[in-house]
């Protein structure tokens, strides 16, 4: 019951800060810093407590598509607070607290048993190094979703005003490239830990995700070095850099919901 209550109040404080500081962005008014922390402190204490009841029970660590969706956007808040503290990144939160709503509410609705199981502790470092890498490299995605509303608010006039709300677009870039580096390390971390941990990388179970998994590096790493050889940066470096997201939630999300609830299997 206690679970379920945590889920819910974070559930409603997503949903109410994104609601609030959405009509306030609309409104053209700026985002103060001090607001959007306190919020997400107070959302990231219940919503975690949320995902301890979900995912620890009688000792072990359970795990399924919609409990690690709702893990993953935790560790992202927790990740952006912290780094709001000395980088202008509490913009970020206007893109995130819609989705931690979304994905509590995926982790309460999709709380099955069937679609539950057990993690062994011998691949906890596997698992680690992958959220933290999918969830740097998320926010490097809703900084080039910021940065793509930016490029478009100079060709429409429309928009400019939302767009001095936030950060110079130097600095929205520079930052991008940040997340993307050290996703990027924590991603071949993550895959080269799979390969160790894990008998078969290309069993028949794994073999979606280790395929995507490969492309979304290999997307990064041509992007990384065609940043720093070629230049690349405005439209191409963004759509590059969401293309390797996508790939990267094929790897995980498209083969969890494939196995789980289409096959319902593990």
């Amino acid at each position: 019951m206690m679970t379920l209550s945590a889920n819910l109040i974070a559930l409603l404080i997503y949903t109410a800060a994104a609601i609030y500081f959405g009509q306030q962005f609309g409104r053209h008014k700026s985002l103060k810093s001090p607001q959007l922390r306190m919020v997400a402190m107070l959302a990231l204490v219940v919503h975690g407590i949320g995902i301890y009841g979900f995912s620890l029970k009688d000792g072990q660590l359970l795990f399924s598509l919609f409990s690690i969706s709702s893990l993953i956007f935790w560790v992202v808040n927790v990740l952006v607070l912290v780094s709001s503290l000395k980088k202008e990144l509490h913009n970020l939160f206007l893109l995130l607290f819609p989705l931690s709503a979304v994905s509590v509410l995926g982790a309460i609705l999709g709380n099955n048993p069937e679609w539950q199981h057990p993690l062994e502790y011998t691949i906890a470092v596997h698992v680690i190094l992958s959220l933290l890498a999918y969830s740097l490299l998320t926010i490097a995605s809703l900084q080039a979703l910021l940065l793509a509303y930016q490029n478009r608010a100079l060709k429409n006039k429309s928009l400019l005003v939302n767009s001095k709300l936030l950060p110079p677009l130097q600095t929205m870039e520079s930052l991008l490239f940040e997340f993307l580096w050290v996703g990027e390390i924590l991603l071949s971390l993550a895959i080269a830990s799979g390969f160790y941990f894990l008998e078969d990388m290309f069993a028949q179970h794994l073999v979606h995700k280790t395929v995507f998994a490969l492309i979304a590096w290999f997307i990064y790493a041509l992007l990384l070095w065609g940043r720093y050889q070629l230049g690349w940066r405005g439209t191409k470096a963004i759509r590059w850099a969401l293309a390797g997201f996508v790939c990267l939630m094929l790897a995980y999300f498209g083969s969890k919901l494939v196995l789980e609830i289409v096959l319902n299997r593990v």
